[in-house]
This record gives C-alpha cells, sequence and structure tokens, in this order.
C-alpha cells in the first residue's frame, strides 16, 4: 500500500473519530467535552467542575510534550497524517476538485486549474459550494466539543436567544472556507507556528523525508540547484531528474534540496519516485527516515537523553493526573457562617449557625444527612433531604455545645469542629468539612 493510501485511511478514521466522539457518553458524561454553560469538563466519561479543573494542567502538559516528543521521533508526522489543515486541504484538492470534479490531476499539484473555460468556471463553483457544506458541517462538529449535540440541536429551534452560538459557526465554517480556498498551504509555510519550532525539535535520528544523495546524485550545492535536467548522469547516480517529486508536492517544495520547514511529511514524492524507480527494478530514492539510517546506513536510536526526558514528564504527567482524577469528589460542600457569630439561649448553652450548601453531582437523587465528629456539640437543627442529580439547594444548620464550656475570660475563642456529609444510599459519597466554632468569653455565660 502506498504512502497517499495510507494517509487516506488515516484521514477517513480521524474523520470518523472526530464526528463520533460528541455523540459517545458514559454513564451519562460524554467522552470529551469541555462545557462553559455547565462550567463542566468531560473527560473519559467523567465530569468535573470548576473547582475541579485541576487535572486540566496535566492533560495540557501531556499534550505539548506528547507534541514534542512526537516530533523528536516521526519529525512532522502530526502535519501529512493528522493535522486538519492537511486533511481539509487533501478533501478540497484531492477529493472534489481532482476526484470528484476532474479540475486538476492529483498528480501535479503545481499546475492551476484554466478557468478559460466555461465548463471548468461551473465545476469550480460547484467545488465552491461543496466545500463551503462541508465546512458548516466541521464548523458544527467542532462546537460540539463545547455545546453537546443534544443541547446544540435543540438551540438551532430557538435561534433568537442564541444567536452567539449560531454567529460562532458561520464565522468558523467561513473562516474554514477563506483558508482552504485561498490561503491553502500558505498556512502550512507562513501562519503555523509549528513549521517554525520544528527544526529545533530534530536531530540525525529524527524520521523524515530523506533523498538518499548517496544514490541519486546531489542536485543542489549550497542551496542552490547546479544540475539541469540535460545533465549526463554517472552509472552510479539513479534520479532520472523526472521531477515527478517537485510536482506532486503540496506545498512546492524540492525534497533534493534536504530538510526543509515546508515539509508536512505527506511523502507524495516518495510515492512518486517509487512509481519512476519500480520500472528500473529499484528502491525509491525518497524514504521516510532519519539521516543516520538513510544517509549514514547506521541504527536508528529514539532513546537519546533529550527523549528519554521527554517520556519521563510524560510518564509523571499521567501518573498525577490518574491520582487527581481517582480523589473526585462526588458531592460539592461550601459551608459559610450566618452573619451573627453566636448566639447564647436561656439555659447558658451557646450554639453557631452555618449556610450549608450541597451539590449533588451524581446523575441520581440522594438522600444527605451531617453527622458531627466531637461529642461536646450536637446538631441542633439540619433535617436530611433528597436532592435531585446535578442539582443544588442551601440549608441552615445549628450546632450547639451539650454544656457549658468555660475557655477564655478575656476573649472569644474560636473553635475547629469536623463535620461530614453524606448520601445515606451510598457511603462512598461523603465530604468531611471543618468548621469554625465561636464560643464567646466566660464573662457573658456566667
Amino acid at each position: 500500500m502506498s504512502y497517499r493510501h495510507k494517509r487516506y485511511l488515516s484521514y477517513a478514521l480521524i474523520t470518523i473519530f472526530t464526528l463520533l466522539i460528541p455523540f459517545i457518553t458514559i454513564n451519562g458524561n460524554h467522552l470529551l467535552l469541555l462545557s462553559f454553560d455547565k462550567f463542566e469538563f468531560h473527560f473519559l466519561g467523567f465530569a468535573y467542575t470548576a473547582s475541579e479543573l485541576y487535572i486540566m494542567p496535566f492533560l495540557l502538559i501531556i499534550l505539548f510534550i506528547g507534541i514534542f516528543v512526537t516530533t523528536s521521533i516521526l519529525g512532522r508526522f502530526w502535519c501529512g497524517w493528522a493535522c486538519p489543515q492537511t486533511i481539509f486541504r487533501v478533501i478540497y484538492r484531492d477529493l472534489i476538485e481532482g476526484t470528484l470534479l476532474d479540475l486538476r490531476k492529483i498528480n501535479n499539484k503545481q499546475k492551476e486549474i484554466d478557468y478559460s473555460k466555461n465548463k471548468n468556471l461551473l465545476k469550480k463553483f460547484l467545488a465552491l459550494f461543496l466545500w463551503g457544506v462541508i465546512s458548516l458541517i466541521i464548523a458544527s462538529n467542532f462546537i460540539w466539543y463545547f455545546v453537546p449535540p443534544e443541547d446544540f440541536f435543540a438551540n438551532l429551534k430557538d435561534p433568537d436567544e442564541h444567536r452567539f452560538m449560531i454567529l460562532f459557526v458561520l464565522s468558523t465554517a467561513l473562516f474554514l472556507f477563506y483558508d482552504i480556498v485561498f490561503v491553502k498551504e500558505k498556512f502550512c509555510t507562513y501562519i503555523c507556528p509549528y513549521s517554525r519550532v520544528q527544526t529545533v525539535l530534530y536531530d540525525n535520528d529524527t524520521k523524515q523525508v530523506v533523498y538518499d544523495k548517496n544514490r541519486g546524485g546531489a542536485v543542489y550545492q549550497d542551496g542552490e540547484k547546479f544540475i539541469s535536467n540535460m545533465k549526463q548522469w554517472s552509472l552510479d547516480e539513479e534520479c532520472t531528474t523526472c521531477e515527478r517529486c517537485v510536482k506532486v508536492c503540496p506545498t512546492h517544495i524540492d525534497i533534493r534540496k534536504g530538510l526543509q520547514l515546508e515539509c508536512i511529511n505527506c511523502l507524495e514524492c516518495a510515492d512518486s519516485c517509487s512509481s519512476v524507480m519500480a520500472k528500473l527494478d529499484k528502491k525509491s530514492l525518497i524514504s521516510w527516515g532519519s539521516n543516520h539510517s538513510v544517509l549514514h546506513k547506521l541504527k536508528n536510536s529514539m532513546f537519546s537523553m533529550r527523549n528519554n526526558m521527554y517520556f519521563a514528564l510524560i510518564i509523571a504527567s499521567i501518573l498525577l493526573a490518574t491520582a487527581f482524577a481517582s480523589s473526585k469528589e462526588y458531592v460539592l460542600v461550601n459551608v459559610n457562617k450566618t452573619t451573627q457569630l453566636y448566639r447564647i439561649n436561656k439555659n447558658g448553652l451557646v450554639s453557631n449557625g452555618y449556610i450549608v450548601t450541597i451539590h449533588n453531582r451524581q446523575d441520581r437523587a440522594y438522600t444527605y444527612d451531617i453527622k458531627l465528629h466531637d461529642e461536646r456539640f450536637a446538631i441542633k437543627q439540619f433535617n436530611a433531604f433528597s436532592l435531585a442529580p446535578k442539582r443544588s439547594r442551601k440549608k441552615v444548620l445549628v450546632l450547639e455545645a451539650k454544656q457549658k464550656l468555660y475557655l477564655s475570660n478575656t476573649q472569644d475563642t474560636p473553635l475547629k469542629l469536623n463535620i461530614t456529609i453524606f448520601a445515606k444510599e451510598d457511603p462512598k459519597i461523603q465530604l468531611t468539612h471543618e468548621v469554625a466554632f465561636i464560643y464567646p468569653k466566660d464573662t457573658l455565660i456566667k
């Protein structure tokens, strides 16, 4: 199978996966969702509120370090095999313009379309229309990672109340339309920051698109082409100067010049060279390998000191993210004292009042109650109550000392008490909270 067909298979799988992810739910939670409306982050079926986003930094570290280590080992593998920009360009240029409408040849990306023919002009408008529709689908799919599909389609029924969402989708679609039709591969060359930092992450063991000048002969010297197509090659120089590797390149470079930041590792040039060299019963002069393996015939190693540090950081981030995720809170509790510091009853017993806010983060209703971990005090007021899923409620809690405590003659004394909020139906759903109990000075209770 050629590199092109392998890439097409990769694009198809990525497209299907990206379209399906927003619709996949586990226990009522989405596989991946960042909801600004509900202030929730769903990841692998777990839902985290804004107060639990401590897992997000570790995921971002894994993402960025993963990009570094992938580039260090596989070069710009992302650009040629998984980047949305590349996939969208292949859909528009190769599928719509090339295969469906026969406006251009896939094997010659340098030749521009001749619009002097009315037939081609009509096909061009049809290509623009098809890409416009696809852009709207892509923009909708993108927003599904922030607004779940069930809410998205419900919101479309009331467009006046959700103008921002609709405007966002249209703006994204318009950007995609302009980018893919007019900016083209210039995005990869001049706009994408990844292309600017790739060479910093490269070494001689990094896999990239390499032209074997030992077999094919040097075509460039000091960056300038010094061999013409009419040159009579010696017997040990295998390049036929057919220029097919140049014509097929989507970023308009000559890979025989060496590593260039415009190269996106699509390996179209390798496929073209393979088809030519196969007629001569020889292997392709262009392959995906490292300078060590292709040019110097040395064993390739990905376990350099730099890569080992990347691996260590990723493993540490995964372990920390797992540890924090495992300590996920099933119920959120906030306890605030009332404005009155304390109250002294007629019998001299002291009580403190609190406002307890309980948020049930589960997908079913639970009955919540409170227990106190100090025998000197008792719960004077708090009734167990049932709380619906994904709902919160405020309740009044009053704690009272069982007897008079003489703690200080000169000032009020703050005491630390622990209370546990728990669900009667499930013992693992509980949270212990520390509260301050203000006890008055002795002169006020005598």
